[in-house]
């Protein structure tokens, strides 16, 4: 049986209602104060809003859910939690100390301790317990010397094996994540938890962008397929995942990750666009610097667009190419939240060119862009809330101003995070017949707008509802 809720004495878009909501669908919307105004709803449970807002559930366009799993059973070993080397030696250490087995440290960058590689990882940290360190990017891992000799990485002629100039391999890893997943110990993972974790935030949606290319690479997922999940799953997956892969669970747009340590084939990224188009499916590219959108969109140029091609991140994104998205009606995928959370290693690490163009937001909007907000968990913090604050505020975690004619309200930025799974644009709304998923608010919207955080958030109301 479906469960049926009436949310009484809620505010929906200023004003004071009651909403009926069964299975993912707003069956009823009224006007008007109190319990008996749904008396004859037959709904199987009354919430009483006391006054709260009544919002869609958050959609989060772009996460990586058995990432995010895995990066809450390992040791993080960047900011904001790691600083410095002291700080990286030192959770690495008690780590080893305090479990048997790999060390899985997450979130690593140069300004903790520099140029990360083997022999540096064992002075730090030592050589005898494996351990291996995913940047931040979640574009290259470093391996230790015991990992090294445990993976037998030093026999793998692969182009993501780095090597110094006598040919010995440095222990940074690019592009190698399934290889080096195959050669570990697997680190138990709680996606379940991961999921209450989102719905905490209000989010009762996500697309999972992972580029996942064979169906074991799922299996962690499997369990969004249950109807008590807490959120909605879409996963997208590469261009050589199998359609019938969770064929339960709604599948998005085909994921094209070009390797970032080498330019990107034009040629062959055009290729994985008609193949991903071939299956019916718009493609999602992820686009992280400006050669990258420049040969993505030239890929496009030959391959086509399909309705629903994204851009995933648009990290830079320079004004005289507004003209080529914005015409081939392509959708960019943004992340605010790593303006706050990263923006003072950008203000010293990016090409200075660089910096007026990172994670645009207003001007793509003025262009005529059309743009949907992601978190990027792990390698950003999961809470849309805080992307919704950035995109408002600008501001570094040392208040410095990053890219401060960008910002736009915190209402406009919660529309990113608005749309649905299949249509990021298309803006949810609670009225009767509406398919949405819901959060309470425990205040009134505008309110809560002027310093957003999730703790306003009451409850959501979504798949984990559902009972078949």
């Amino acid at each position: 049986m479906t469960a049926t809720f009436a949310i009484v004495d809620a505010l929906v878009e200023g004003r004071v209602s009651h909403v009926l909501w069964r299975d993912g669908t707003v069956v009823h919307v009224g006007a008007g104060h109190g319990r008996q105004r749904v008396a004859a709803l037959a709904a199987d449970a009354v919430v009483d809003a006391a006054g709260g807002e009544l919002i869609p559930g958050l959609h989060d366009h772009h996460v990586h859910l058995a990432a995010l799993a895995a990066a809450r059973a390992s040791v993080p070993v960047g900011p904001p939690d790691v600083i410095d080397r002291h700080g990286f030696t030192e959770a690495l250490r008690q780590a080893a100390a305090g479990r048997p087995g790999w060390i899985r440290g997450f979130g690593y960058h140069e300004s903790v301790a520099g140029h990360l590689d083997a022999d540096l990882l064992d002075r730090l940290a030592g050589g005898d317990v494996p351990i291996r360190v995913q940047h931040r990017s979640g574009q290259m891992w470093v391996l230790n010397t015991a990992a090294m000799a445990t993976t037998g990485v030093g026999a793998l002629e692969h182009a993501g094996v780095e090597r110094d100039a006598g040919g010995r391999p440095t222990g940074r890893l690019f592009g190698l994540d399934a290889w080096l997943r195959d050669r570990v110990a697997r680190t138990p993972i709680d996606i379940a938890a991961v999921g209450r974790e989102l719905a905490g935030y209000g989010v009762t949606g996500v697309t999972d962008m992972t580029p996942s290319a064979a169906g074991d690479d799922l299996t962690a997922l499997a369990p969004a397929a249950d109807p008590g999940f807490p959120v909605r799953v879409t996963i997208t997956g590469g261009p050589d995942l199998p359609d019938d892969v969770l064929p339960a669970v709604p599948r998005g747009p085909v994921k094209i990750l070009p390797t970032e340590h080498q330019a990107p084939d034009l040629d062959d990224l055009a290729a994985r666009i008609v193949a991903g188009h071939a299956r019916g499916r718009p493609v999602a590219i992820h686009c992280v610097t400006r050669v990258g959108l420049v040969v993505a969109l030239a890929a496009w140029r030959v391959a086509g667009v399909h309705p629903g091609d994204r851009i995933e991140h648009g990290a830079v994104i320079p004004p005289e190419l507004f003209g080529d998205i914005r015409d081939a009606g392509l959708l960019v995928v943004t992340q605010p939240n790593l303006v706050a959370e990263r923006g003072d290693e950008y203000l010293t690490d990016v090409e200075p060119a660089d910096l007026p163009d990172l994670w645009r937001l207003r001007s793509l909007l003025d262009a005529g862009i059309a743009v949907a907000g992601g978190t990027d968990p792990p390698f950003g913090h999961p809470d849309p809330w805080r992307a919704i604050a950035a995109a408002s505020a600008r501001r570094t975690r040392r208040g410095n101003l990053l890219g401060p004619g960008e910002r736009v309200t915190a209402r406009r930025a919660l529309d990113l995070f608005l749309g649905t799974a299949d249509h990021p644009t298309r803006l949810r709304r609670i009225a009767s017949g509406e398919r949405t998923d819901l959060c309470l608010l425990d205040a009134p919207l505008d309110d809560m707008l002027e310093n957003p955080s999730s703790a306003a958030v009451r409850r959501t109301f979504g798949a984990d509802l559902v009972r078949a």
